[in-house]
């Protein structure tokens, strides 16, 4: 059991740690880089407190949050200590300190810090930050008490319970449900591209009768589809309109992390410019930590850019794929099943069944159609099929794997994608009637990643 606290910190020495927890520190970092800050020295200390604890006595420990964990993460107390703590945000996100039951901080900035009352300690409790998904990724605190017996020990998880809304597969949506339109537009003209992301929290139905908080850019799951051409110039005006700190992350530009991507608090705003020198559809996502939860919960979407030598067809769509991890009713999705890789459907355009429920009806048999995919995860893959119909070219992380004009009689059944790939298909219906589209991974077609094109 450890005792003892930090003291002392230096916030430019670890800043770059708070960069490899970013990405990394909800898959067993937080423990290398707690590791690591002490072996350099930056957390020691000891304890503010009187050396007797006990009933009527006081004690003071220093508490540094950083991204994402909680320094030390386990103190002891004798039973009846009035216990403070002293709270410090050493971390690059806002952080707090919550007492089931009872007190808590203020949702501190970098920086920030305040005490944190908790009075005689009867039994052992558990603190923590009460962030969405910091609570899940570590960020806990146990306070064991000693001198007693019958002192009531916590229970040690950290992350939810994993239960959450339930689907019903066979429930069909409301007469009031509106699908997502997976109709893309083409490139628009000129050169550069002028929008802004407003990023919110909202409750929205995510399957027939089934309603979560989603975390989304401009209230939509996913967010808007960008579109240019290689060369084009994209500004982008990030606005945090939410209640936590959110960030973005284009996968088609090439900047640094800790500028263009850096976490920003509610109402903060950047201006995020990239040049397009690439083709193929790019991802975008939150990067603000814990990143896992962010796309989990809908904050991501597409950056389309043509290849220079595309050729017109008669109709395109875009197929988004992800992953739904539920929580409870009108609540964030389940970190805890995020981390496990267990989801509880699989969707296209951020809605269970989507096109089974509202089948594409505008193709006629022997029209082109080009079908752009994109598989977000956050952790699962994705093998783009259509049944009844062969691909005639299939395009891939910026290249041609299948075109008719160098290949004789060749086709193609699908497209592979693992997480944060994407390419596109192109293909015509040889005849009127209904053609399903999945992903072959069936497990995942049979919870939601499935759909119709009604031909003719």
């Amino acid at each position: 059991m450890a005792t003892t606290p930090a003291e002392h910190d230096n916030t430019s020495s670890t800043a770059p740690f708070a960069f490899v927890l970013v990405f990394f520190g909800l898959f067993g970092a937080v423990a290398l880089v707690v590791a690591l800050l002490v072996s350099l020295g930056n957390d020691k200390g000891t304890s503010t407190s009187s050396s007797t604890t006990g009933a009527g006595t006081s004690k003071t420990v220093e508490i540094t949050l950083a991204d994402l964990s909680v320094t030390p993460g386990e103190i002891d107390v004798a039973a009846g200590t009035s216990l403070t703590l002293h709270v410090m945000n050493k971390g690059a996100l806002t952080h707090n300190l919550t007492v089931d039951g009872g007190h808590r901080t203020a949702d501190l900035t970098p920086g920030g810090m305040e005490d944190l009352h908790i009075g005689p300690v009867t039994k052992a409790i558990q603190p923590y930050c009460s962030i969405p998904g910091h609570k899940a990724a570590g960020m806990v605190l146990k306070i064991n008490v000693t001198g007693e017996a019958d002192a009531v020990q916590p229970d040690s998880s950290a992350s939810t319970d994993g239960s959450g809304a339930t689907i019903d597969f066979n429930a069909k949506p409301g007469p009031d449900w509106k699908p997502f339109d997976p109709h893309l537009a083409p490139a628009p003209g000129g050169t550069e591209h002028q929008v802004t992301f407003h990023m919110t929290e909202h409750v929205r139905e995510v399957a027939p009768g089934v309603t979560q908080q989603m975390w989304a850019f401009n209230g939509q799951v996913p967010g808007p589809v960008l579109r240019g051409r290689v060369g084009d110039l994209f500004t982008v005006t990030l606005v945090n309109d939410g209640t936590m700190g959110h960030s973005i992350d284009f996968h088609a530009s090439q900047t640094s992390m800790d500028q263009d991507m850096k976490t920003l608090q509610p109402g903060e705003s950047l201006v995020y410019q990239f040049k397009a020198e690439y083709s193929g559809i790019w991802m975008y996502h939150c990067g603000t930590a814990p990143i896992l939860h962010h796309i989990g919960n809908g904050m991501y979407g597409a950056v389309i850019i043509d290849p220079p030598d595309l050729a017109p067809v008669d109709h395109e769509y875009v197929m988004v794929q992800s992953e739904l991890y539920t929580g409870p009713e009108g609540q964030p999705g389940d970190l805890t099943k995020m981390l496990a890789d267990k989801p509880d459907a699989v969707m296209f355009n951020g809605y269970v069944n989507q096109y089974e429920h509202a089948p594409i009806t505008d193709v006629k048999a022997g029209e082109r159609v080009r079908v752009w995919v994109l598989d977000v995860g956050p952790n699962d893959i994705s093998s783009f099929h259509i049944v009844g119909a062969i691909f005639d070219t299939t395009f891939k992380e910026g290249a041609y794997l299948l075109r008719p004009a160098n290949v004789v009689h060749g086709g193609s059944q699908a497209l592979d994608l693992m997480p944060a790939q994407g390419g596109f298909v192109e293909l015509s219906f040889a005849k009127p009637g209904m053609y399903v589209m999945l992903t072959h991974k069936f497990v995942d077609a049979s919870r939601g990643a499935l759909g119709m094109f009604q031909v003719g």
